[in-house]
């Protein structure tokens, strides 16, 4: 119960957009004016154009001429957007296999990376999995300082450097702590500064070179993390990161933050990645395993499935 809530207030101003929209379907027939209306209302909602069209053709082909209710309205829209999340709906969850298993976390800065990090660090150590963290992003002197806050917090061992350490040799020290501590989890923080895009390539490249030289399946994934009150530039951050690593997955934060929760289901269409977590808040606990349905229905504010829950 706490947990689904926490997620309906955190995509509560995301709802408040939609709600403002859906209000015009107390009772209304279903024509093509109303078909406009909800397509302009998904648009702004950053779900995307590409997402909004066919969202309105189902609505075209089941429900066209008919008389709907807000509450219709909404039931069959959480619907069509769990029906695109549900192939990306993917948690996170280390393979049992590697010891440890090597996560490259990435993004630009600012999107919270090094909290989503520490975050991740005590979700698993809480489950009983050994966690090393790298302090990767040796340029800001800020990120190096909250890894290891977050380290004194979980009991979390951190491998950090010197401001402007080579992050690559950091990269391949802490691979070495993990394996020599049968650690299950790698988390490798890496810095962010897309304003010089070709130094920051070469960067993450030679961290994955570096790490291969221990383990050559390294890394195992690549974390990108997106910033869900950018909206639409999302979408670019994914095409810009994906030319430099091949990313696996996506975690979207600070849901909480903004009215443009639509862009995870913008996200899932355009690049159909996994998306491991969204964050909906400060605390460890409002990193959130993503649910399809969960999301869906908390976003354009369906009521609970389970009038228990």
């Amino acid at each position: 119960m706490a947990l689904l809530s926490r997620l309906r207030d955190g995509l509560s101003r995301s709802t408040q957009k939609f709600s403002g929209g859906l209000s015009v379907f107390t009772r209304r027939r279903l024509d093509e004016e109303a078909l406009e209306e909800l397509e302009d209302l998904l648009i702004s909602a950053d779900l995307g154009t590409s997402v909004a069209a066919k969202v309105i053709a189902s609505f075209r082909r089941t429900r066209f001429g008919r008389e709907v209710t807000e509450t219709e309205v909404r039931e069959a829209l959480a619907e069509e957007i769990a029906r695109i999340l549900a192939p990306v709906a993917t948690p996170f969850v280390p393979n049992p296999a590697l010891k440890p298993h090597v996560v490259l976390v990435v993004g630009v800065n600012g999107t919270g990376k090094t909290t989503t990090i520490g975050k991740l660090a005590q979700y698993f150590s809480e489950q009983g999995k050994r966690v090393v963290m790298a302090a990767g992003d040796t340029f800001r002197a800020a990120a190096v300082e909250q890894l290891q806050i977050w380290g004194e917090r979980t009991g979390t061992p951190v491998v950090a450097g010197g401001v402007n350490a080579d992050s690559a040799g950091l990269a391949f020290d802490a691979l070495t702590k993990a394996r020599a501590e049968a650690a299950d989890l790698l988390l490798i923080d890496t810095a962010g500064r897309l304003h010089n895009k070709a130094a920051l390539m070469e960067e993450l490249r030679k961290m994955v070179r570096v790490l291969k030289k221990q383990d050559e399946s390294a890394p195992h994934s690549v974390l990108l993390v997106l910033d869900a009150t950018t909206g639409q530039n999302a979408i670019q951050q994914v095409k810009v990161f994906k030319e430099m690593v091949d990313v696996t997955g996506l975690v979207v934060t600070k849901l909480d933050g903004s009215a443009r929760g639509g862009i995870v289901v913008a996200l899932a269409e355009s690049y159909g990645l996994p998306v491991h977590a969204v964050g909906v808040g400060e605390k460890a606990g409002d990193l959130r395993p993503f649910d399809a349905m969960e999301f869906a229905r908390g976003l354009v504010g369906a009521e609970a499935e389970d009038a228990g829950v």
